[in-house]
């Protein structure tokens, strides 16, 4: 048989790694200039992680999840029996790992500065594969511990958008969308309006109908047209905010003001996850999806790291879609030209001058000069065309005329024009053109 990924899973190809690699670089670039350090968490942890962070009313949990078994345990299951020891999931998102990990190490305590972190890697969900939108796909996501300034929701913000741009999207073709989800103390009065305005309104689709009893709140993401009318007349969370979360809001507003973001007030956006409060947003684009535009969001948790066992520590965060953005950018025409970033590429005449090759590959390498060399006997000519595919700025031809005389030829792919080197002086007058170039 033909063996093909699984369906909703795409091989991270080179062209494609390339692109990964550079947005993870500017993620670096950008982030740590605002004092954000890179961690880690595993890619599958114990199931009640997720459930308890993200909340077992979601779609995520409920309908989503990937559940990790050893053979042993599916063997088990199979035969009737049940499993033996905990249930462990894929991750379908990296905050509820991370909030774990903080209070599994005590990374922040009462008073102390704010953990900045950053992570990137795989995520897994089980939905309908479309475009922008995979079974296993790839995040960018930033989290603030510690922090319970609205400053600190507009830095996130900021920096958000100041990724966006480095990587190349304008912002003319960006809409940052934000609204309040409230706290504990006007949330719960403003969920209660909406399950009464949904079960008012039997117009409303099945999965709204369902919501009204699981997470009201969640109506507001359906993407049925018709739901989307209904739900634009319900009555908007802002208008019901605490004092507290009011002042919250409107000290965010005005910190974007300051920082000239431009922002559109969208009382609808809510988020999937449970865990958010306060401060929610969303960045949209203009081109390369269609109707699924977002690529990227977040917001405020401030009762997360509670669910863990911690003690109360604000928190705030945001994901970047990787495939998403790929798409986007792609588009935008912003990615440079796939190249393998080959320096010189190494051609052996025949041969009796192989191991020259071999061994002057070595040194160009020692020396931090990228190159290549053929492995399979081919001819000269084939040795240039290979050159050629591989994007080589210079080749070094090795024949037995340099073998003789302890030297090199070297040829610009660019030019044609030709020089014969020592071996004493080649490095030294390669890094000198790199210099130039």
């Amino acid at each position: 048989m033909a063996y093909k990924a699984p369906t909703g899973t795409a091989d991270l190809l080179p062209e494609a790694a390339q692109k990964w690699t550079l947005i993870q670089e500017k993620a670096n670039e950008v982030f740590s200039k605002y004092g954000y350090l890179l961690m880690e968490t595993p890619s599958f942890e114990h199931l009640d992680v997720f459930a308890r962070g993200i909340g077992e009313a979601t779609d995520v949990v409920g309908k989503e999840m990937f559940l990790v078994f050893s053979r042993q345990n599916l063997d088990e299951l199979r035969g009737g029996g049940a499993l033996a020891g905990d249930i462990l999931a894929l991750r379908p998102e990296g905050t509820a790992g991370v909030a774990r990990s903080v209070v599994q190490h005590s990374l922040v305590s009462p008073g102390a500065t704010a953990l900045k972190v950053y992570y990137t890697g795989s995520m897994y969900r089980y939905e309908r594969p479309q475009k922008g939108r995979l079974r296993e796909f790839h995040q960018i996501g930033v989290e603030c511990i510690g922090a319970a300034e609205p400053t600190a929701d507009a830095e996130v913000i900021e920096m958000m958008m100041r990724f966006f741009v480095g990587l190349g999207i304008p912002e003319a073709s960006m809409q940052l969308k934000i609204n309040s989800m409230g706290d504990e103390h006007c949330r719960p009065a403003y969920r209660a309006i909406i399950r009464d305005f949904i079960l008012g309104h039997p117009e409303l689709c099945e999965d709204c109908a369902r919501r009204a009893d699981t997470n009201p709140l969640r109506a507001f993401d359906c993407k049925n047209e018709r739901c989307q009318a209904v739900l634009n007349e319900a009555p908007k969370i802002t208008d019901m905010l605490c004092e507290e979360c009011l002042m919250h809001y409107q000290s965010l507003k005005d910190l974007l003001g300051l920082s000239q973001i431009e922002y559109i007030e969208d009382h609808r956006l809510v988020r999937g996850l449970d865990y958010y409060t306060r401060t929610v947003f969303e960045v949209q684009v203009t081109t390369g999806l269609g109707s699924q535009n977002a690529i990227g969001g977040g917001g405020r948790y401030d009762r997360l790291i509670e669910e863990y066992g911690g003690a109360a520590t604000p928190g705030l965060g945001f994901a970047i879609g990787f495939e998403r953005m790929t798409l986007v950018l792609d588009e935008l025409g912003a990615f440079p030209l796939f190249s393998p970033n080959l320096e010189v590429y190494i051609a052996a005449v025949d041969d009796s001058c192989r191991d020259a090759a071999y061994t002057t590959a070595s040194r160009l390498r020692l020396a931090g000069i990228s190159c290549d060399l053929d492995h399979q006997r081919r001819s000269l000519k084939s040795q240039f065309k290979a050159a050629d595919k591989n994007g080589a700025r210079w080749v070094l031809v090795i024949g037995p005329d340099e073998l003789a005389s302890d030297s090199v030829t070297l040829r610009a792919m660019e030019t044609g024009v030709e020089a014969k080197l020592s071996n004493s002086e080649l490095i030294d007058c390669i890094k000198q053109m790199k210099e130039e170039v």
